[in-house]
Parts: C-alpha cells; sequence; structure tokens
C-alpha cells in the first residue's frame, strides 16, 4: 500500500506543477478514503498535504481545518511523529486564526508549546516553540492582551538565543517592538526594545545582513514609525532613505531577474527548432547555461527561504521567496506583509515626509505608485468596482485589510495636499473616494471613520463653513479612542470656533483648548502641544492679551520648527507673531517676521496663509507710510483673493460640497458575523498619528487685529 500511495503522491505532484489543484487534491483523498486502510502516518502525511494545497491555492479553509483536525486525532495514537504533530498543530492553529476563532486557537498552540517542552533540547524542538509563541502573540494581539503577547515574543527571543541565531533573535527583538508601539506603555520600555533591535541586527554578520531583507525592511519601518511617534524627523529621515534605497535596488534585481527569464524563454523556444545548425545550437546551449548560472547565482536561497507547509499568503497562488520578504525560518510563518504591501508602505512613508516641507510633486507620484500597487492587489483578492466586505471570503479579509488601510492613508494624504494648495474640488474628490471605500467595507475600515470626520471637518474650515466644521471634529473625537486624535480634533473645532468670531463661541473655543492644555505635556511627542499652544495663543489674541499670546506661540513656534518641520503650520505661527509685532510697534521685526511667512505659504501654494500675511504687510505699510509698498501689496493681496474666491465658488459649486460639510455622519451597515476587533485593527498595528500633521488653518478676516473687539468677549485664562 506504500508503493500506491507513493503513486497517488507523484500524480498530485504532477497535477499541481500543471496548474490543476482540483486533481491534485482528488489523488491525494483517494488515500483518505480508500476502502483499504493505510498506516495511520500515511494518511496524516497526506491529510497535512492536502491542508497545505487548499490554503495555499483557495480559501477554503473549513475543508482544510476538517482534513487536520482528523489528523489530530489520528496522531493521538501514535506516540512518537514529533515533527507532524507539530505541523499539524502549526496548520490548524493558522486555520483557527483566519476564521476568528482564537480561543481554540490559543488552547492549540499551548498545547504545541506542552509538546516542544517536553521534547528535549533539539534544534527542531527550539525552532517549533519559536513557531507556537510567534502565533499565539498574533492571538493574544487580536484579543487585546498586549502584556502576554510580549511575554510569548521574549520566550522565542530565548529560545532562539539557545540556540545562537541571530537572524531568528531579531525576528523576536523587532516583534516585540511592533508590540510596544502598538501598545505604548511608557517611553523607556520602548526605547529598550528599539536599542535591542539595534544592538541584535549589529550583532548579524555584514553579509547575512544583506540576505535579511525582510528584517531590513521591518526593522527600518518600526524604527520609523517610533521616529514619527515622538516627533524625532530628523532620526527618521535616515531610516526612510536607508528603506527608500533597499525598495529601489530590489525593484531593480526583481527587473534584471524577469529580463533574465524572457531572455531564457526566448532561447528555449530558438533551442526547441529542429532545423537549427549545429554550431548555432552549441552557441545557444552555452549562452542558456551561462544564463541559468546567473539565476542561479541570483535567486539563490538563504537562510531564511526554505520552502515550508506552511504557506506565507492564504488565499492567493503560492508565491515565489523572490517574490516575499520574509523575516524568519522555517518552520516560521515570519511573513510580516506581502512585498508589494511593505513596497506601498515605503511610498506612504515618503508622502507622510515630504508633505509638510511642501514637496508636493514626489507626494503626487508616490500617492499614484502605492494606489496603483494597492489596487493591482485588490483585484487579486476579488475585490473590484462594486464588491463589498459582504462577498468576501473570511480567509481574505485579514489581507483585503492591510490593503484597504493603507488605500485610506494614501487618500488622506491627498487630501491635505489638496486642501493646503486650496485645491478644494481636487479634495473632494479624494475624500468622496474615502467615504465609498469605508461605506464598501464598513466593518473592516472601522477604525477610518474618525479619519474621515476629521476630514470632513478639515475640508469645511477651508471652505469657510465653520459651524460644520465644529460639528465633525467633535463627531471625530467621539469615533476614537485615541487621546492624541481626540485632543487634535479639540484643537481643530477650537479654531473653527475661533474664526466664528462671536463671544459665544470663543467660550466655546476655550472650553475646548482648557483641557488639552492643560495634560499636554503627558503626550509622545510634541505633535498635540504645538497645536494647541498655537489655538490658545490665538485666542490670548483675539482677547487682546497680547504679551502673553506672543510668549505662548514663541514657545510653540520653537517647538514645531525644531521637532516637526510642518512648514505650514510654522508659517501661521510666524504670520500670528507678525502681526502681534506689529500690534506692539514692533514694525522692524514685523517686516522680517512677515517676509518669512510669506515665503514659506508661497513654496506651500497656500493661498489663504499668503492673502492672510499679506493683509497684515498693508497695515504694515500704512503705519509706515510706505504708499508704493502697500499699492504693490494691495494688488497682489486682491489677486490673490479674487483667485481663492474663484476657487471657493467652484467647490460650493460641486455635486459633493453638502453631502461632505452635512451635518451628520455616514450611515454604514456592519457586516454581520466578522471580529470587529480583528478586522480594523489589523492593518498596519501601529498608529502612525498623521492626522496632526495637517496645518491648523485659520481665517483671514477673523484675525487682522483691526478687527479685534476684545470688550465684547473679556478675558478668560487657561
Amino acid at each position: 500500500m506504500e508503493a500506491v500511495a507513493e503513486g497517488l503522491w507523484r500524480l498530485a505532484d504532477y497535477h499541481e506543477k500543471q496548474g490543476e489543484l482540483g486533481k491534485a487534491i482528488k489523488c491525494l483523498e483517494a488515500i483518505c478514503q480508500s476502502p483499504v486502510s493505510f498506516f495511520p502516518v500515511l494518511e496524516v502525511k497526506t491529510r497535512l498535504r492536502i491542508a497545505t494545497l487548499l490554503l495555499t491555492y483557495s480559501h477554503n479553509v473549513n475543508h482544510a481545518k476538517s482534513h487536520l483536525e482528523r489528523s489530530q486525532l489520528l496522531l493521538k495514537s501514535i506516540p512518537s511523529c514529533f515533527e507532524l504533530k507539530c505541523r499539524a498543530y502549526s496548520l490548524l492553529s493558522q486555520c483557527y486564526h483566519l476564521v476568528g476563532a482564537i480561543p481554540p486557537q490559543k488552547q492549540l498552540l499551548y498545547k504545541g508549546l506542552d509538546l516542544t517542552n517536553s521534547a528535549g533540547h533539539e534544534l527542531s524542538v527550539k525552532l517549533w516553540s519559536c513557531n507556537f509563541n510567534s502565533q499565539l502573540a498574533n492571538a493574544l494581539i487580536i484579543e487585546g492582551d498586549y502584556q502576554n503577547s510580549i511575554s510569548a515574543l521574549e520566550s522565542g527571543y530565548v529560545f532562539s538565543a539557545e540556540i545562537c541565531y541571530p537572524e531568528l533573535q531579531m525576528f523576536f527583538a523587532t516583534s516585540i517592538l511592533h508590540v510596544h508601539l502598538m501598545q505604548w506603555y511608557d517611553d523607556n520600555s520602548v526605547q529598550q526594545a528599539v536599542n535591542k533591535c539595534d544592538e541584535v541586527w549589529e550583532s548579524i554578520e555584514p553579509e547575512k545582513r544583506q540576505q535579511c531583507v525582510g528584517l531590513l525592511f521591518y526593522n527600518e519601518l518600526l524604527h520609523i514609525f517610533y521616529r514619527l511617534r515622538i516627533c524625532d524627523y530628523k532620526n527618521a529621515a535616515q531610516h526612510l532613505d536607508k528603506l527608500d534605497a533597499a525598495m529601489k535596488a530590489d525593484l531593480q534585481q526583481t527587473q534584471y531577474i524577469e529580463d533574465l527569464n524572457k531572455e531564457m524563454n526566448a532561447l528555449n523556444q530558438s533551442l526547441s527548432r529542429s532545423d537549427l545548425h549545429y554550431k548555432d545550437r552549441l552557441a545557444l546551449t552555452g549562452k542558456h547555461a551561462q544564463l541559468q548560472e546567473q539565476l542561479r547565482s541570483i535567486t539563490r536561497p538563504t537562510s531564511l527561504s526554505k520552502e515550508s507547509l506552511e504557506p506565507g499568503h492564504f488565499g492567493n497562488v503560492r508565491r515565489t521567496y523572490r517574490d516575499k520578504l520574509e523575516l524568519a525560518p522555517y518552520p516560521i510563518d515570519g511573513e510580516w506583509l506581502p512585498k508589494s504591501a511593505v513596497y506601498a508602505l515605503v511610498d506612504l512613508m515618503v508622502v507622510i515626509f515630504s508633505r509638510p516641507k511642501g514637496l508636493f510633486k514626489e507626494c503626487t507620484k508616490r500617492i499614484l505608485s502605492g494606489m496603483l500597487t494597492i489596487q493591482e492587489e485588490l483585484v487579486k483578492l476579488g475585490i473590484a468596482d462594486g464588491v463589498r466586505e459582504v462577498s468576501l471570503q473570511h480567509s481574505a479579509i485579514w489581507m483585503a485589510g492591510v490593503y484597504l488601510m493603507l488605500i485610506m492613508q494614501l487618500l488622506e494624504n491627498k487630501v491635505a495636499i489638496e486642501l493646503t494648495r486650496s485645491e478644494f474640488v481636487e479634495a473632494q474628490e479624494a475624500l468622496v473616494q474615502m467615504k465609498n471605500w469605508f461605506l464598501r467595507f464598513p466593518t473592516i475600515l472601522q477604525a477610518c471613520e474618525s479619519m474621515i470626520e476629521m476630514l470632513r471637518g478639515q475640508y469645511a474650515h477651508y471652505v469657510g463653513c465653520y459651524h460644520e466644521a465644529t460639528f465633525h471634529y467633535i463627531e471625530a473625537a467621539k469615533l476614537t479612542e485615541s487621546k492624541s486624535i481626540q485632543a487634535m480634533c479639540q484643537v481643530y473645532a477650537a479654531v473653527s470656533y475661533i474664526c466664528i468670531g462671536d463671544a459665544e463661541s470663543s467660550t466655546l473655543a476655550l472650553d475646548l483648548i482648557g483641557p488639552v492644555y492643560s495634560m499636554m505635556d503627558s503626550f509622545v511627542g510634541v505633535r498635540e502641544k504645538t497645536s494647541v499652544l498655537f489655538a490658545y495663543g490665538l485666542l490670548l489674541m483675539k482677547q487682546h492679551d497680547l504679551q502673553e499670546a506672543r510668549n505662548r506661540l514663541a514657545k510653540g513656534l520653537q517647538l514645531t520648527h525644531n521637532h516637526l518641520g510642518n512648514l505650514q503650520l510654522v508659517a501661521q505661527y510666524l504670520t500670528i507673531l507678525g502681526s502681534l509685532a506689529l500690534a506692539l510697534h514692533d514694525t522692524v521685526q514685523a517686516r522680517e517676521i512677515l517676509r518669512s511667512s510669506l515665503t514659506l505659504a508661497k513654496k506651500l501654494y497656500d493661498i489663504p496663509t499668503q492673502i492672510w500675511v499679506l493683509s497684515v504687510l498693508t497695515t504694515l505699510y500704512q503705519e509706515l507710510g510706505e504708499k508704493g509698498n502697500e499699492m504693490e501689496n494691495a494688488e497682489y493681496q486682491c489677486k490673490k483673493a479674487d483667485d481663492l474666491q474663484r476657487r471657493l465658488v467652484d467647490a460650493h459649486s460641486s455635486i459633493h460640497h453638502i453631502e461632505l460639510i452635512d451635518k451628520v455622519r455616514l450611515e454604514i451597515q456592519q457586516l454581520k458575523g466578522v471580529d470587529i476587533k480583528r478586522a480594523g485593527s489589523i492593518s498596519l498595528g501601529v498608529d502612525l498619528d498623521i492626522p496632526g500633521s495637517i496645518g491648523v488653518s485659520v481665517s483671514t478676516s477673523s484675525l487682522k487685529l483691526m478687527d479685534i473687539d476684545s470688550g465684547r468677549r473679556g478675558k478668560r485664562k487657561i
């Protein structure tokens, strides 16, 4: 009977290579369904093979799960077979993960760990312990149990250290850092996790480091997330440069391999000709051998690329290791994200760094690049026009969530760019795209609802609909548990209230600013602090407490300049400080500050800020009696005001304007039967804290000092 099984296995191999999955599975299931019994070990191996094929090439997780559960029962009667038992545990754990059955997955992994703990100290035992601890950590994260997740990863780190495997240690060190970034308990713990990654990475030999492309991308991205969170843009830029260079090098190598394969295929066609002359055949054969050697040298598997039973990407044709960014060796399923998702994430990081500097051309190029990559992958997952989440296979939800979250982050940045340069209609279109994606996938994109409401507030504010803006900002704050985003929403709403300009609105603004101001030093980084100092300084200026306003704003400007590098916010700080200098009769400083602000606003194509600066400069020239400068400045201001008015008219007359500013939240229908917590939190596993990098735009007319009526409002201080 063993010979029969061997023959059916070989036939299944043949059909798999031909892409005939159904025939391959029928061959293997013939063994399981045979009226003549095979040895239990043969049946277990066959069922594991069937499960692997199903998980690798289809979405039929339940069918795979039934084969694996049957294997579990068979293995109970077999005293040995350690490797088979571990493979069965690992594959079945992944099935439970895919269907969202986390409690049975955890129970199974604990059994796997019990097995490895009693199996000795061999290398394979330690590796399987690493596998189970890694999967257990993922399961615990889904349940929000971050502390025990870190404990599981630390156990894996210890095992990898015991077998002196620095690449595997790096996998666990980076995973621990990732969890710390997801749940930021305290600054010291996160810093220690960052230092551990640096220490382990340096311990890997330089030659081996070059082979660990997946670990390089993972490590550098996590360092960027960390630096973004603490607002250390200067050091983050170094990691981004390294990451971008690595991506471009990998893309070049991929293209080179494709070119070699094309040339190889052309040679094969030529060699298949029966009328080929002997000398020509000899030459072509030699060339063929050279190409084969070149391909072997480039695509030679590294220590991290051993083929395993565990598929790295469920529900799609198995990718070759060249198409994966593997993090860890067999038997660990060590791929964090598919290569295409990582490339789109690198594009997103470049956008996040370039946008505050006004490098909009590069941003636009990267947004288009990232969107194109993502849309190609979504089509592969069956997500074409009109498809909604109710139509998705459960096993596709995780990967769909990754790509959908990335597309939302890219669109968010596009909205911010278009608002900054007063392209309001373009901003509308990007925001409507976000809304439509959310309405089609409300469960998977649940975490984006707050982001969309915040951007609706931004749009409403930029086009002068301040009452509507406050509504959307306050709704956005209600929709998130992030203290940081709540604080930013309150600050934005306060600025909109200040721009409304009446006494009641100023009181409401102060009520919003006060709580954030009192806790501004408790946030990680300075983003919230710089924004609330801006809003508080603005309010003090409206209350005619000019010197106090100047002190707050000067402090905020220094922090913004040193840590954030957000040119729009710097320009707005400078404009208010220039206005204050003028009000305090320091005309020399006012002129210098306002010119700097105008230069920055022009670089950003920020028309409202340009008009604001020009209006203050006109007042300055009037005071100084510089008629020529005053007339020239007023003429340019009028030209810019006409341009802005034309853009506002276009925005207000658009079919999307009312639906975006309307004081109602989006109406959605949640998908029943999906673990919302799992689907909504799986995206990138880290809060990028991006929304705060949008400038705090203000109304031009409401801020000119000549319009201030402090007598109506009184002076309430925080």
